[in-house]
């Protein structure tokens, strides 16, 4: 008999962005011990309520941030609209392009060298 999951909500939203954004990065962050206290949470049994996740893909090129937060809510409706589903969701959503910009800002920031490539 196979075990039941511990976290099949966070399960559920890694499988549904995979397939459908085929990300290059995907972390997905539980909040949701953070929020447990507030009064929203009062009878809640749900450990998964609260997530923040940064998604690079390819889907998100030429989409201002609105339309691709909007993307990753129609896709996580029903985790969203489950009772004891997900509460709250922060995102980053950005291209590839975008996140290599970021990184090498951070490298530069850091005071390691980068190329010519980064800078532009």
């Amino acid at each position: 008999m196979a075990s039941q999951s511990v976290t099949p909500v966070e399960d559920a939203v890694r499988a549904k962005i995979i397939e459908a954004m085929h990300p290059t990065t995907l972390e997905i962050y539980n909040d949701s011990h953070m929020h447990a206290h507030h009064k929203a949470m009062e009878g809640s049994t749900s450990k998964e309520t609260h997530f923040r996740m940064v998604i690079t893909s390819d889907v998100f090129k030429s989409k201002m941030q609105p339309a691709r937060h909007r993307m990753v809510y129609a896709l996580l409706k029903d985790e969203m609209d489950r009772a004891g589903g997900i509460h709250a969701l922060q995102l980053r959503t950005r291209t590839p392009e975008e996140e290599e910009r970021q990184l090498a800002r951070e490298r530069e920031e850091r005071g390691e060298p980068i190329t010519e490539i980064e800078k532009s």
